[in-house]
């Protein structure tokens, strides 16, 4: 049996079932009905989700769908492409929500919901706390989001056996990120150096909700046998936390228009991420005090200016932590490949599996 290979250069076609515009002109269609009980909350909701985003969450979905055998076309197809709205819509809830966590300015080139609301409120000279105004409502509109994305799911049109399957992943997928989530902040507030446990928060708040569990709902949706379901749920795993490792070095080295946020952003947030942790573990094996201390005043958020940007991206080179993040999401990658091929999945699905690994994993998505 051949390998596919790591991160395989295959062309775009390969991954066009056609998917994401009739994923967008599904996502317009449920937002233009959605109840307009509170329109500039739903608004500022649409703005955000059909403001672009590269629909990597309903892609997977799409392709665990055509793993177990779901066609491409047909009333079954259409059903589930109106299902897979849900994840966008959940999507928005788990981005705005973040956005408030981390005080972020700017999300795809755009302020941010609690930045605009909090703008807005200032400018009209409106009573109270500005700053607080714009967390309340961005609280709010994901609240909406994820309201709303248990509406899209149920009113999708799925046959109520592919429905009552949905449901294990889709009540999994939603727990999973929000305890990766508090796992985050709760890493922060301990101060954690913990290469481990920042793996743990890779694997619930990006493997699992990411790349894990819409494979796994899109696998349920077309009724895929357990071995399937396993091996896609593990490639899911593998390609999800390479997805955050990448993820972790983009926030120090990103382009802001690959982004959508500041170069440096995570090290001006102090996120501990597993490249920060991997950082630190290599400075105390090289008995580097000050590396430590440099890198820990920059999670503690202490002058984080550019030029703090600039000295610790050259120290995470330096050390070697770079290299090991790498080549850590080299082996996920072969890992997760070499399991899905155990199943022998159809020609188009494994060409498909192996694409969205490199497109995931190199941000060529």
């Amino acid at each position: 049996m051949t390998l596919v290979s790591r991160a395989p250069r295959v062309e775009a076609s390969v991954l066009d079932d056609g998917l994401v515009p009739r994923l967008h002109q599904e996502l317009e269609e449920f937002l233009a009905h959605a109840p307009d009980t509170a329109p500039e909350v739903g608004g500022a909701l649409a703005d955000l989700v059909l403001a672009g985003g590269k629909r990597v969450r309903p892609t997977f979905a799409w392709w665990g769908w055509r793993a177990a055998g779901g066609p491409v076309e047909g009333p079954a197809a259409d059903a589930t492409v109106r299902a897979l709205v849900a994840l966008e819509l959940l999507q928005g809830c788990a981005l705005v929500h973040d956005d408030v966590m981390d005080r972020s300015a700017t999300r795809r080139g755009r302020p941010t919901v609690h930045t605009a609301f909090a703008a807005r409120h200032h400018r009209g000279r409106w009573a109270g706390d500005s700053r607080h105004y714009g967390d309340s409502v961005a609280v709010l509109v994901g609240d909406l989001a994820l309201a709303w994305a248990d509406d899209a799911l149920a009113g999708a049109g799925l046959d109520p056996a592919a429905l009552a399957r949905a449901r294990e992943p889709w009540r999994a997928m939603r727990t999973e990120m929000i305890a990766g989530q508090h796992l985050d902040l709760l890493a922060g507030a301990r101060r954690e150096e913990s290469l481990e446990k920042a793996l743990r928060v890779a694997r619930l708040k990006t493997a699992a909700y990411t790349v894990e569990r819409p494979l796994h709902l899109g696998a349920a949706l077309a009724d895929a046998r357990p071995e399937l379901v396993d091996a896609l749920r593990s490639y899911g795993r593998d390609v999800g936390v390479a997805f955050q490792l990448r993820d972790d070095l983009l926030g120090v080295f990103g382009d802001t228009e690959v982004t959508g946020k500041p170069v440096g952003d995570d090290l001006r947030e102090g996120k501990r991420t597993a490249l920060m942790a991997l950082a630190l573990g290599l400075a105390r094996t090289a008995h580097r005090p000050h590396a430590a201390r440099l890198l820990r005043d920059c999670l503690e958020g202490h002058g984080v200016s550019d030029r703090t940007v600039t000295e610790v991206g050259e120290l995470l080179r330096d050390l070697g932590a770079v290299d090991a993040v790498e080549e850590r999401i080299g082996s996920l990658v072969e890992q997760a490949l070499r399991t899905v091929d155990l199943v022998e999945p159809a020609e188009p699905v494994r060409l498909a599996l192996g694409a969205l690994a490199a497109k995931a994993t190199e941000r060529r998505w």
